[in-house]
């Protein structure tokens, strides 16, 4: 399968994506892609640094000609964000990514397909390896935990970087030239609940909410699409007269759109009819809502082989669900600066009720940082009335647009003359990590772009092969062009 991915043009980039993807990478357990990136560099005789966080960082020479351009950084992250149906047997910490073409489309077997950031790095390791591009003094900056905490941007040290320009390879339309980002917090919210007995002469149940696209809880969240805690939590919402919770499994990333959510309930055998009824009725409701949004979503509702023993009291449950009924999920307030472009959101990211315990997991983002916490202290102010205690952690700033930056005129012009049309110079919702950089390096001219990628954060994940190309010959006239010092 992976095979037919060294033969697409340009051969050098997919096929340092192979040989990436060949290697187990999920965010925290990075230790195999670090060992690996550093034995590329060391094999390229070129010199290879780790920080003391993990980050890689490899200097090539400019080629001639090209050394008395600005130094620059290319940067890109390491990790990747580890989703997959629930139909496919695949372990991260072990495997290596298995790919196919379609199409236009690179895609991963049931799996998230690494190209966030994966196809940046490939890149970055081509214009490493190859001896016949053209470049100024260049800086491969590889991080870690991007994904998940962006841990390794933020323990960057100032003075360890040379460059004057950062170009950063992590935006996913290839038509678009970023210059700012959100910044995030986590919001996390905890508390325990008294346990009963399961009364007597009950069936149990399990619900079950799965076939939702998910995707990037910054990018995508503007689509509206489904989050299935939202959805699970409404469905038990409905029938909390009829059924009682012995525990909720819903969501795995905190940066992903919750794709699937399980619930097992226990219905006392005297309400099965009126339970089966509401969860009917509610069931339709939400289908024919999502019909044009989520033509794959299923809700099920089976009896259980497994018998709870133990469920929630009426009185924890009732507050769990109206807590969670209370939260803001999605978009929060659309920039008034930039047309069509998310200012602050929510993500209901994970929520877990088990054994007497709940743990529900948020991710706040926001370009204006005064916004973020005022989404922030709104959820907290409904955890806190829900008898929650609630941690912010994992904070991290955003990019403030600089439509003045001398590498945004280099890019636009370019993009220009290439392609016959201007690029969109744009601000996402995601997070990205030049913020961060931004702090220990506030004089370094930043930007970022990269190839079409669709479905990050989720098992659609998949990459534009012509895009690509396109990307590849962008990156190639850029180093280019690079001012001079």
């Amino acid at each position: 399968m992976n095979e037919a991915i060294r033969n697409l043009e340009p051969k050098a980039v997919w096929n340092k994506f192979a040989d990436l993807n060949a290697v187990p990478r999920p965010s925290k357990k990075e230790e195999r892609v670090i060992a690996f990136m550093k034995d590329f560099g060391t094999q390229l005789g070129l010199e290879t640094i780790e920080d003391e966080v993990g980050n890689v960082i490899i200097r090539k020479p400019a080629t001639a000609g090209m050394e008395d351009r600005k130094p620059i950084v290319m940067q890109s992250h390491l990790d990747m964000v580890h989703q997959k149906n629930n139909d496919t047997e695949f372990d991260f910490d072990t495997q290596g990514i298995e790919m196919y073409v379609d199409g236009d489309w690179v895609r991963a077997k049931g799996t998230t397909l690494g190209a966030d950031n994966g196809l940046g790095v490939a890149t970055i390791m081509a214009i490493l390896e190859s001896d016949t591009i053209a470049h100024p003094d260049l800086e491969a900056l590889f991080t870690i935990d991007e994904e998940t905490g962006m841990t390794g941007a933020m323990g960057l040290k100032s003075g360890l970087l040379q460059g004057d320009i950062l170009l950063n390879l992590d935006t996913e339309e290839d038509d678009e030239i970023g210059v700012g980002c959100a910044g995030g917090v986590d919001v996390t919210a905890e508390k325990y609940y008294k346990e009963q007995d399961a009364p007597e002469n009950t069936t149990t149940y399990s619900i079950k909410v799965k076939g939702l696209q998910g995707g990037h809880s910054g990018m995508d969240i503007i689509k509206g699409l489904g989050n299935a805690n939202k959805m699970m939590n409404r469905i038990l919402y409905k029938c909390q007269a009829v059924m009682h919770i012995a525990s909720v499994q819903g969501g795995s990333l905190r940066n992903a759109i919750p794709r699937e959510s399980v619930a097992t309930v226990v219905v006392e055998n005297l309400n099965e009819a009126a339970f089966t009824s509401e969860f009917k009725r509610i069931a339709k409701h939400i289908n024919e809502e999502y019909a044009l949004l989520e033509p794959a979503l299923e809700i099920s509702c089976q009896k259980s082989e497994n018998t709870a023993e133990k469920v929630m009291v009426p009185a924890s449950q009732e507050q769990f669900l109206k807590t969670l009924y209370g939260l803001h999920n999605g978009v929060y307030r659309m920039s008034p600066a930039i047309a069509d472009l998310v200012e602050t959101s929510n993500n209901i990211a994970k929520v877990l009720v088990k054994e007497g315990s709940i743990k529900i997991e948020c991710l706040t983002r926001s370009s204006v940082n005064s916004s973020k916490l005022d989404l922030a202290n709104t959820l907290k102010s409904v955890f806190n009335l829900g008898g929650f205690e609630v941690t912010f952690s994992g904070e991290y700033p955003g990019w403030a647009p600089n439509m003045d930056s001398p590498i945004l005129k280099v890019l636009d012009s370019l993009y220009e003359k290439l392609h016959g049309e201007k690029a969109h110079v744009a601000a996402c919702h995601a997070g990205l990590e030049c913020g961060i950089l931004g702090q220990n390096y506030p004089k370094m001219d930043m930007i970022s772009f990269g190839p079409t990628i669709k479905g990050a954060h989720s098992p659609d994940e998949r990459a534009s092969i012509s895009s690509t190309q396109k990307f590849w010959q962008f990156v190639i006239e850029i180093l280019k062009e690079i001012p001079k010092k």
